[in-house]
This record gives structure tokens, sequence and C-alpha cells, in this order.
């Protein structure tokens, strides 16, 4: 029940997924197809919605959600958007969508409540048009397993992955990137040992990278037209 508020919230909005969707802008490197068809695979309660028709004025939206009451509040913010919006009450594993027929595929903070991971990002793949993107943004094990989210929330346990292990799984699943399609965001919200009030507070100076556990992964990959 948390969790289902804390997504309708203004600290949702603006600190975690504005913040990821211009993150994951940035990371992409290349031109876009112009009004794009995009997937929203896990779309919840439909927030991401009128943030990626701002960023890519798609042609088509596409929402996939399992939860029903999600895909409900997601009905009414469709309504208010300019873009059409197509639902669907769906896993992200078995996605009712034919093979080659999305521009994007943005995947927000959704892989690390699946269990079939793998089958999930091969989905991801078999719709994506060649040269299709994917935009991954993911916490890593280090956050979903500190305490506070264990108190907060439910996670399958046993599927989550380190930063690298996430990057591996998409590779292996037919993606290509390169290092600078990926960042590692070291935002306060996922430093759950103490929300970075220590080094806001100037206690101790933040670990550089590669020397931290990373607990946020972005990544913008993409499917190669040979595929």
């Amino acid at each position: 029940m948390f969790g289902h508020w804390f997504l309708r919230t203004r600290v949702w909005e603006k600190h975690v997924l504005r913040v990821a969707i211009d993150d994951l802008q940035n990371l992409v490197g290349a031109p876009l197809p112009a009004s794009p068809v995009i997937l929203d695979a896990g779309c919840g309660q439909g927030i991401s919605l009128a943030l990626l028709e701002a960023a890519f004025a798609p042609a088509t939206l596409i929402g996939v959600d399992l939860h029903h009451p999600s895909l409900a509040l997601a009905r009414s913010v469709a309504q208010r958007l300019r873009t059409p919006v197509q639902l669907l009450e769906s896993d992200c594993a078995r996605v009712a969508l034919p093979d080659a027929s999305v521009d994007l595929v943005f995947c927000h903070q959704t892989l690390h409540h699946i269990v079939e991971q793998e089958a999930t990002l091969a989905e991801f793949h078999r719709v994506l048009k060649p040269g299709g993107r994917l935009l991954l943004a993911e916490s890593t094990d280090a956050y979903i397993c500190s305490w506070v989210i264990r108190l907060l929330f439910r996670h399958p346990m046993h599927v989550q992955r380190s930063a690298a292990g996430y990057l591996q799984m998409v590779r292996a699943a037919g993606f290509a990137f390169d290092d600078a399609n990926v960042s590692y965001p070291y935002l306060w919200w996922s430093r759950a040992g103490d929300f970075g009030l220590l080094e806001r507070w100037g206690i101790k100076q933040p670990p550089p990278p590669g020397q931290r556990r990373e607990t946020l992964v972005n990544v913008a990959a993409f499917k190669p037209p040979a595929s």
C-alpha cells in the first residue's frame, strides 16, 4: 500500500521519474525517429505517460502493466493526453504486440519486480524494430536489499542483481550499447543507509564511482539492425 501511494506523489514524479527520463535521453547518443511508437513497460498508474509525451512527441503510447487497479488510474491520465494511448493488462514477459512494432521501450524501475527477467528482455527485443531503443532504469541489489526498502516494499529478492549483472543480462538478450550509453546515478533517494545526509552535512565525502556499491544503473541500448 505504501508503494502504490508513493507512486502517486510529486517526489516520485519530479525526483525519480523525470530525472531518469532526462538522463536516459542524454544517454541515447543518436537521433530517435520522429513520432515514435513507445512501449511503457510497467506503466503502473500512468504518471510516466505525460512525461514520455513531452520528452519524445510519440505517435502512440502503449502502456503495459499487470496490476488492474493501477491501470484504471492510468486510463484517467491517458484521457488527458494528446497522444493516442493503448493500455494492456499483461505480464511484461508476454506482451500482446506484433514483432518489430515499437520504436522505443521505456522500462523504469520495473525489471526488479519481475521474476522472469530474461523472458521480459526477450519480449522487449522481439517487439522493438531493428535499430529500436531500450531505455532501462533500474535499482540494484544494493538498494533493494537495504533495510528501508525491505521494510516498505515487497520484491522478489532472489532475482535482484548488481549494476554489472543487469548490464550483462541486457547484452545477453541481444542488445548493444557502449560505456557512453550507461550511467550510474548516485541520488539521495536510492542511498537508503542515510539518504545522503552525512554528505549533505559535510561529515563525509561521497565515494567516487568504482569505489562504491552502485544503487542505480541506467542504460540506453539498441537492437542491432541485423538482429
